[in-house]
């Protein structure tokens, strides 16, 4: 059974860091892209950052300059890094693997922007 396993959320005030951890375990076959989306209260799902494998990596205009993705293959695992946090990135975040023709989701992790 695939299991995604977010880690790093919390609270933070305005202008700090974080780093979220998203683990996979279990079996995927043909991983095309792993990444993270984000729902804020009363919001639609985005997408914060991609990395396509074999292609590149891909941002919101929103994250641009500030988050940064990267991925342990060897750990299966991807990571984004938060820096200059602003109050409207507080979010649930979620990690997601597609691999073949799934997706596969993260239950989420809040991470909350505020002084």
């Amino acid at each position: 059974q695939v299991q995604l396993v977010e880690s790093g959320g919390g609270l933070v005030q305005p202008g700090g860091s974080l780093r979220l951890s998203c683990a996979a375990s279990g079996k995927i076959f043909n991983i095309y892209a792993m990444g993270w989306y984000r729902q804020a209260p009363g919001k639609q799902r985005e997408l914060v950052a991609v990395i396509t494998f074999g292609v590149g990596t891909n941002y919101a205009d929103s994250v641009k300059g500030r988050f940064t993705i990267s991925r342990d293959n060897a750990k299966n695992t991807v990571y984004l890094q938060m820096n200059s946090l602003k109050p409207e990135d507080t979010a649930v975040y979620y990690c997601n693997v597609l691999g073949g023709t799934v997706n596969y989701w993260g239950q989420g992790t809040q991470v909350t922007v505020s002084s």
